[in-house]
């Protein structure tokens, strides 16, 4: 698989890990939306939401379970947003589901 996450995951493109579990990843986002921009990313590979089963939604759920650890670790207990992109047209690139975390900042009301 050709997947540049699955790489980072495995260790053959190195990045750092700013936070871990068994299920997931937290990363820096090289292409900032805002002052702070993370990606969360499952260890198993899937891309999109319509593939989450079982064992894929206990993935996501741990990942809101630790949501609070995540918050403290990166600083921002001043508010954040957590987006989830879906295809192309939504600006996903990377098929690999992931979650984008913005904050240091205001954010835009735009898409509230």
């Amino acid at each position: 698989m050709d997947c540049i996450f699955c790489k980072i995951i495995k260790g053959e493109i190195k990045s750092e890990i700013l936070y871990e579990t068994n299920d997931f990843i937290v990363i820096n986002d090289i292409s900032h939306m805002a002052n702070k921009h993370y990606l969360i990313i499952p260890k198993k590979h899937f891309a999109y939401l319509n593939e989450v089963d079982e064992e894929k939604s206990k993935i996501i759920a741990n990942i809101m379970l630790n949501m609070n650890d995540i918050e403290k670790a990166l600083k921002l207990e001043e508010g954040y947003r957590l987006v989830i992109n879906q295809r192309s047209n939504a600006g996903q690139t990377v098929n690999h589901l992931h979650m984008h975390i913005l904050g240091g900042e205001k954010l835009s009301d735009k898409f509230n």
